[in-house]
């Protein structure tokens, strides 16, 4: 590899790890997710973070959560179903400074997603 490669491909490789810098929970959380499952067992697709406009701004009740999101491969039966989420969930339970950051951050819930049509709460 010539050096001109090797500083581009250094700079590729750094980028979005700077990028993502000022965001620390958005880096340990993409870390801890995507290497929870064996790749033939689910895929880490990423996390959003959703706002309820329902609930008034005034309101005690925190308006932010997030969204953790996967896709398992196959038709997964209701038990792997459950013991996914379970091991989503304890994942990001077991991270105490994901949890304290989150929670500074204003997030009350956090929901895990292995399909569109359904979300499963964790915290």
């Amino acid at each position: 590899m010539t050096a001109s490669r090797t500083k581009a491909f250094f700079i590729a490789l750094t980028l979005p790890l700077l990028l993502s810098a000022g965001s620390a929970s958005a880096g340990n959380l993409d870390l801890l997710m995507s290497g929870l499952f064996p790749a033939n067992q689910a895929t880490y697709i990423g996390y959003e973070s959703v706002e309820r406009e329902a609930i008034p701004v005034s309101s005690a009740i925190e308006r932010k959560y997030l969204i953790v999101d996967f896709r398992l491969n196959g038709n997964p039966g209701t038990e792997q179903l459950q013991a996914s989420v379970h091991k989503v969930c304890m994942a990001m339970l077991k991270d105490r400074d994901l949890i304290r950051d989150l929670s500074r951050r204003g997030f009350d819930m956090v929901s895990v997603a292995f399909d569109r049509k359904s979300q499963f709460d964790c915290l």
